[in-house]
């Protein structure tokens, strides 16, 4: 990785609940970019105090507060195409993007397939079940984008 990449945090299904773990891994990102079940309008407050901030709804943001969040987001950073959704599920077939950004599952994960890059942050919020709690990192700008998936250690 060279200078000139950018490094973009990636956090999903925080629930309500924004760990310090988790703000201290997002620190000096570039942006952040939260795949939705925020939960609280003051996570996205938080978030948006360490750098701008791209936000979507998820299933359990219903209340007046979520309104404003959109369900999908398209971006373009780095003259990389990113697609934000909050279940992978509901991917509609003709999206043209580089990297595709998901939540809901809680399950950590870096896929490519046809050269696009799918990435799964994982649950940053409240453990479900055995499953870890983490936060996401994508770099672009020095090459193909690329991510990878940051276990938070919870104290």
């Amino acid at each position: 990785m060279t200078a000139a990449a950018l490094r973009i945090g990636l956090i999903s299904d925080t629930h309500g609940l924004l760990r310090p773990e988790a703000v201290a891994a997002l620190q000096g990102c570039a942006a952040i970019i939260h795949a939705g079940d925020v939960g609280k309008p003051e996570i996205l407050t938080a978030l948006g105090a360490l750098a701008p901030l791209h936000a979507i709804a998820g299933n359990i943001d219903n209340t007046p507060w979520a309104a404003q969040l959109p369900q999908t987001l398209d971006l373009l950073i780095a003259n990389v195409r990113i697609h934000v959704l909050h279940d992978l599920k509901t991917l509609a077939a003709d999206v043209a993007a580089d990297v595709i950004i998901s939540g809901h599952s809680h399950k950590p994960s870096i896929q490519t397939h046809d050269g696009v890059l799918y990435v799964n942050p994982g649950s940053a919020g409240p453990r479900r079940f055995s499953l870890p709690i983490s936060v996401g990192t994508l770099w672009l700008g020095d090459g193909p984008p690329r991510a990878q998936v940051q276990l938070l250690e919870i104290h």
